[in-house]
């Protein structure tokens, strides 16, 4: 009896216990909590208050910063942020880039990806009842009416200047009446389009990026689609126009609107001479949002920050794309590469190619952080086939992939592969073993990073206590329970 008592009393202890961890995990504070926190708020003035805030979302870590001698780049107002060289892939600042953020407006970014390429510039736009009906009075638009039509060329000017939330609409419209289908099948392509670029942390609901709680995406699925732009200059050069006109016609009245990025129009203070591209974004929700593109010569750039608090997101942008250029530097891989497994960096038959990140591979450019020499990074070969010779070189430092080349593999490179593939021949009871023990380490991984996608630092910490706290009371609830069974068992004997 005294046994069955102390095994009760050890379940309730562990659910106690458990129970007492869960508020850790919760999104709303107990109500004492409470309670305490708004006494607190209301001792602090409105200004104090928002320094507060943009204190805390700026002490946010910078998970880049923690690589092993990797330049220290910045803290931002913005509680996502990343920046991603272009040929590369590179990407050379990360704060909390797969967390999910509504994008707002650069949401339009997107929406021009997929009308470039599935439409053509003299396409017309035909603006249904169902492409002016949503909009509200205080909604970005150019004031566009049921049954005007203008061309696919004057809708991406509107979609992308004047951020028009009916215009972008109508480009999904007709863009996917086009082809055959209809607004929805233009949103499902952009969600398909992203998760080719290599996105995993995006769902998109509609073109414009009006607010919708299933609408979201992280900063680095933003950079990958800015990154894909620059394959199309013509989004650059509408990208890079201060002021555009849509004259008027039979159907249309004239309509005038201008550039909003201010990092791209001369005379404003915010200006940034290496500036090319991008989109801003706003709501009450997503906060401030802003996707830029850079070229100063030597590098492109894509900046993405999301949820920036404050007027920060200029400032931010700015040091973060300074942060690019001052502190890396893109180098041949032709130049420098001394392997006697190589026999040349490039293709024998260039072929478009993808590296085993989703990052399309670059022209044999690598990118090295300053203090690093080429020699310094991590070289991984995968070969096209068991018996090509040509295949995709991979360079890492600290495990971040910095670029990923086509190369012509050695004759003497060639050779060591049929010997060591000889050699791994599960041959043994260890060769198996070892085989069996690096597949389980490779799903659980997998499983882990699965679980983890997503969440903030702060998030997995909170995570790791309470496994770290589970797991003890389990391992306690298995010693009593054995040593009740045992006293059970040694009673029975008597």
């Amino acid at each position: 009896m005294k046994r069955g008592k102390k095994v009760l009393a050890a379940i309730l202890i562990m659910l106690l216990a458990l129970n007492l961890t869960m508020p850790v995990l919760a999104t709303e504070p107990v109500e004492g909590e409470a309670v305490q926190d708004e006494a607190e708020q209301t001792e602090l003035t409105e200004e104090e208050r928002l320094q507060q805030e943009l204190d805390a979302v700026y002490a946010l870590p910078v998970e880049s910063n923690e690589i092993d001698n990797w330049p220290q780049g910045p803290g931002t107002y913005g509680e996502a942020a990343i920046v991603m060289e272009v040929e590369t892939g590179a990407i050379l600042y990360a704060k909390n880039i797969d967390a999910h953020h509504f994008p707002a407006s650069i949401t339009k970014v997107l929406t021009t990806l997929i009308a470039l390429e599935n439409g053509q510039f003299a396409d017309p736009v035909y603006f249904s009842n169902d492409c002016v009906s949503f909009l509200q009075p205080d909604e970005a638009s150019i004031g566009m009416d049921e049954g005007n039509q203008i061309s696919l060329e004057q809708a991406l000017y509107a979609t992308l200047l004047a951020s028009a939330n009916e215009v972008a609409y109508a480009v999904g419209e007709n863009v996917g009446k086009n082809a055959g289908y209809d607004y929805n099948w233009f949103v499902d392509q952009m969600n398909l389009r992203c998760q080719e670029l290599g996105g995993a942390n995006s769902n998109f609901m509609n073109t414009n990026g009006l607010h919708d709680p299933n609408h979201y995406t992280c900063a680095r699925d933003m950079a990958l689609i800015g990154r894909e732009l620059f394959r199309h200059p013509e989004f650059f050069t509408i990208a890079q126009t201060y002021e555009y006109k849509i004259p008027e016609s039979e159907t249309t009245e004239e309509h005038v609107f201008q550039q909003h990025h201010k990092m791209l129009i001369p005379d404003d203070e915010e200006y940034y001479e290496f500036a090319v591209g991008g989109k801003t974004g706003y709501t009450s929700d997503a906060l401030s949002t802003l996707i830029t593109m850079a070229d100063n010569g030597s590098m492109q750039l894509v900046c993405v920050v999301l949820k920036t608090h404050g007027k920060n997101v200029y400032p931010d942008t700015k040091n973060l794309l300074e942060y690019g250029f001052a502190n890396f530097s893109k180098v041949s891989a032709a130049d420098y590469e001394a392997s006697e497994d190589i026999q040349s960096i490039g293709s024998i038959q260039e072929t478009e190619t993808v590296s085993t990140e989703g990052a399309a591979v670059s022209g044999g450019y690598v990118i090295v952080p300053n203090g690093v020499e080429f020699k310094d990074l991590e070289m991984e070969i995968l070969p096209d086939s068991d018996v090509s010779n040509e295949g995709t070189v991979e360079y890492r430092f600290s495990g971040n992939l910095m670029g990923s080349v086509r190369a012509v593999l050695s004759q003497a490179y060639m050779e060591k592969r049929v010997s060591g593939t000889e050699d791994q021949k599960p041959d043994s009871k260890t060769d198996t073993k070892s085989k069996s023990k690096k597949d389980t380490e490779k799903k659980e991984n997998g499983l882990l990073k699965g679980l983890l996608n997503g969440k903030t630092v702060l998030e997995k910490r909170i995570l790791a206590v309470c496994a770290a706290v589970l797991a003890v009371l389990v391992i306690a609830f298995i010693v009593v329970l054995v040593r009740v069974i045992r006293g059970r068992k040694r009673k029975k004997r008597r």
